[in-house]
């Protein structure tokens, strides 16, 4: 899940809620949304090989 934050940077979020805390993990903080989903995929691919 990719959110724009009020600086202008895109923020990755891991899809599901962290259980202890009922939030979301930030997954890393990005100048554009291009490379955030980029980062997104290769999250995707580590987590299937």
């Amino acid at each position: 899940m990719i959110r724009k934050l009020k600086s202008g940077e895109y923020r990755l979020y891991s899809r599901r809620p962290n259980p202890k805390t009922g939030k979301r993990r930030n997954l890393g903080t990005f100048p554009n949304r291009a490379a955030a989903e980029q980062h997104e995929r290769e999250v995707q691919y580590f987590k299937r090989h």
